[in-house]
């Protein structure tokens, strides 16, 4: 596969950042269509989007930096300008950010989760297709039918077939979109969608786990996102016990202290 798709003078575009590119806008459009048939705010959708891409790209990083600690401090300026992520870092640090953002917008953060979960996954699909492409994330080597051997990849080894782990991933969350969006016709209560989510991609992102090669450290027996896929999985199991628990409050919450944003619909 592919990275560097082409080159303008000294400026090369990869597919990666394309793809990057194509997640954001997708995870844009789905979201923006689908609060104006919640009666929510698509400028909302924007700063949510804003914040989450800045504040997940800085936690993602942070986690990077904070499992391959000892690398860090033997080299901090050659470690950052690696391209390191850890994605669940960075997912916790997007969502916290829009927490923090629709508090300060004063509107309520559970409906907009419900409303992002969908994009949220069909970004990850799309990212992953540009892993893909670079070769990062890749699988274990494989003498099945379905393994890929990268010709050009700068971080998988070339010319073995290895499980295409990149694609398993983007499948999985492109099935969860699709999942979502079901569940959110089906069911009108607050919170279920985004803790389905968050649910089904800490399982998912559990097993490719299991599937992949690179380096990508440890803690314990387990990859640092398998670690951390356990963490959202409990956290994530604890928030649709309390949405369950306590959906008569939050809709009559809603009832009774309707946001600004509504009062200004009306």
């Amino acid at each position: 596969m592919y990275n560097d798709l082409f080159s303008i003078g000294p400026v090369t575009v990869h597919s990666y950042g394309v793809f990057t590119a194509i997640a954001l806008m997708a995870a844009l459009i789905l979201a923006c269509n689908r609060a104006k048939k919640r009666g929510l705010s698509d400028d909302i959708c924007y700063g949510i989007l804003f914040v989450g891409v800045i504040f997940g790209y800085l936690c993602s990083k942070l986690t990077f930096v904070l499992v391959e600690f000892d690398s860090f401090i033997k080299d901090p300026k050659m470690f950052l300008s690696q391209s390191g992520f850890v994605v669940i870092g960075g997912l916790i640090g997007g969502i916290l950010s829009a927490w923090v953002y629709c508090k300060i917008k004063k509107v309520e953060f559970i409906d907009y989760f419900d409303l992002c979960a969908p994009s949220i996954a069909i970004a990850q699909g799309f990212g992953r297709i540009g892993c893909f492409m670079a070769g990062c994330c890749y699988g274990r080597e494989t003498k099945s039918c379905i393994g890929i051997a990268f010709t050009h990849s700068d971080y998988a080894p070339n010319g073995v077939k290895l499980i295409p782990t990149q694609l398993i991933s983007s499948g999985l969350d492109f099935l969860n979109m699709a999942f979502l969006l079901i569940l959110a016709k089906k069911t009108k209560k607050k919170g279920i969608v985004s803790a389905a989510y968050v649910i089904a991609y800490s399982i998912g992102r559990f097993f490719v786990e299991m599937l992949r090669d690179d380096e990508r450290g440890t803690v314990g027996i387990f990859s640092t996102s398998q670690f951390f896929s356990m963490i959202s999985l409990i956290v994530g199991a604890i928030y649709l016990f309390l949405v369950v628990k306590f959906q008569d409050k939050l809709v009559k919450k809603e009832t009774e202290e309707p946001s600004e944003e509504k009062n200004e619909e009306v």
